[in-house]
């Protein structure tokens, strides 16, 4: 009999991605399948292992797509098989996550598991609405309340007499159905009906709203709203703190959801300026780079780096071209003394600051981050008969090493990485296309364009660039751009400089001119 694998019963956090606990994530990063609910952020499960299954029970207002019970054997016979399995829950498991009974299954039939804590939005989605749920001087105490059943049940459960003579906050989860219901037992049972009242949907998203109001009007404003779950309801004093403590909706990102298609190696400094502006993330990378895998291009590889001393020009045009090269020198037993007599260049500032790492002060084109900065830069330098040597990636242009040579210098145009397409089926990423989910798409070489409309035609739909009409299109610079263009899209934001940080600054005008 196979030996029983383990569960993970783990907390997703509210809706915020980086709320996940880093135990979680560790759990989620080696897991052989992943049970999640509905209100576990998507873009979590890009960070599953390749090759893990990854199987969706959330339950919607009156439609489950799977029963407590089918779930709880889904677990046991995914556990049994010998697999590592985490159960993805939204907020914290053990509040009103039902972990109690999982755990309880999962213990009769002797199967290991752990349950990891999370972040609760019973406190944090308050908080990204401005609303600590305790105050020194006007709630010292937190009462947290199921609001999702039904009315008989909630009578049942709750005794609203004493639950009404707490001085603290009231939280109420998933009951904004209810909401009527709950102003009237609140009030009935001695709560003043000028009692504050905040309403907040999909807090921690780019989705998040926030409706507020009192006990006694807070009914008829969701129904004027049409305010939808799901939604904390947050009823106490601490919700007046809200106009002055309220800080996620004042982020200039804020509300957008912006999907990155740069490979996961490299997409963390544009995920990460992102975030810090109070943008969401979807990361979906459909290139990666790779060593070359054929002899003949490691070969030609060799010789090209053999005698370094031979080169009187060496230009780098990436940063993947500089840590690829540090790569092929390792591997092949060599450093960077061969490179004595040559002139180092590199274009842009990230290029610069990567050779800048391995110790190497290149010299930075001024202005320019295209490899035509390189031609212009140094044309009147150079000597007919010198020698120029390109680490570079199997896609890049072939415009340089052609006018180079036209102007009479021996060129070595060496392969340092492969970009290959990557980008597995993503159902959560066509959900939210589908639904407007994904306010923009950053573009960061012509590969990410290319390979991103090859991967929406993998996934089934016929014609990507009309599915992409609802979200800005922005590239890092003119070559990414006119790619796009090519391929029938509308570019809303190109970068002035082919550079990260200018991508960003493109976003925010492009944020800037969608809010005014």
């Amino acid at each position: 009999m196979a030996r029983a694998g383990k569960v993970y019963l783990v907390g997703a956090g509210p809706g915020d991605a980086r709320l996940i606990t880093l135990k979680g994530l560790e759990c989620l990063e080696r897991a052989d399948v992943v049970v999640y609910d509905r209100l576990a952020n998507p873009s979590l499960l890009t960070r599953m292992k390749r090759g893990a299954v990854k199987i969706y029970v959330g339950k919607t207002l009156n439609r489950h797509t799977m029963k407590q019970e089918e779930i709880n054997n889904l677990l046991v016979e995914h556990a049994l098989s010998g697999r590592t399995i985490v159960r993805l829950k939204g907020g914290d498991p053990t509040i009103f996550g039902r972990v109690g009974e999982e755990a309880g299954v999962l213990r009769q039939h002797g199967i290991p598991y752990e349950i990891v804590p999370g972040i609760t939005a019973a406190i944090a989605v308050p908080a990204y609405a401005g609303i600590p749920v305790t105050h020194r001087d006007i709630a010292s105490s937190l009462s947290i309340i199921t609001g999702h059943e039904s009315q008989d049940k909630l009578d049942q459960s709750i005794h609203w007499d004493k639950l009404t003579q707490t001085t603290g906050t009231l939280v109420f989860m998933m009951g904004l159905t209810k909401i009527g219901y709950i102003a009237e037992q609140l009030i009935q049972h001695g709560r003043q009906p000028e009692t504050p009242v905040a309403l907040i949907r999909w807090g921690t998203r780019a989705e998040q709203a926030v409706l507020t109001g009192t006990l006694e009007n807070i009914e008829q404003k969701v129904l004027a709203a049409g305010f939808e779950p799901p939604a904390v309801i947050v009823v106490g004093e601490a919700v007046q703190q809200r106009e002055r403590l309220k800080w996620a909706e004042d982020m200039p990102l804020f509300g957008a959801r912006i999907l990155v298609t740069r490979s996961r190696s490299q997409a963390s400094e544009l995920v990460r300026q992102i975030e810090d502006l109070g943008g969401e993330t979807y990361e979906f990378p459909v290139i990666e780079t790779v060593m070359p895998t054929s002899p003949e291009r490691l070969d030609e590889t060799g010789k090209a780096l053999q005698h370094l001393e031979q080169y009187d020009w060496v230009f780098f045009t990436s940063v993947n071209g500089v840590e690829y090269f540090f790569k092929h020198l390792d591997r092949l037993g060599k450093d960077i003394r061969g490179l004595h007599s040559a002139r180092i260049a590199a274009v842009g500032p990230a290029t610069k600051e990567a050779l800048r790492r391995y110790g190497i002060a290149a010299e930075e084109l001024p202005n320019h981050f295209q490899a035509e900065g390189l031609f212009e830069a140094y044309d009147h330098q150079m000597t007919t008969g010198q020698k120029v040597l390109l680490p570079r990636g199997n896609l890049a242009r072939a415009w340089l090493p052609e006018v180079l040579k036209a102007r009479g210098l021996e060129v070595t145009d060496a392969v340092m990485y492969e970009t290959v397409p990557v980008g597995e089926a993503d159902e959560e990423l066509l959900k939210l296309l589908a639904q407007g989910g994904i306010h923009a798409v950053t573009f960061t070489s012509s590969s990410t364009v290319t390979n991103f409309l090859a991967a929406l035609r993998n996934m089934g739909i016929a014609d990507p660039v009309r599915a992409l009409e609802g979200s800005a299109i922005c590239c890092i610079g003119p070559l990414t751009a006119k790619t796009a263009r090519e391929a029938g899209l509308d570019v809303t934001v190109m970068a002035e400089q082919s550079t990260i940080p200018s991508l960003v600054d493109g976003l925010l005008a492009w944020k800037l001119n969608k809010n005014s």
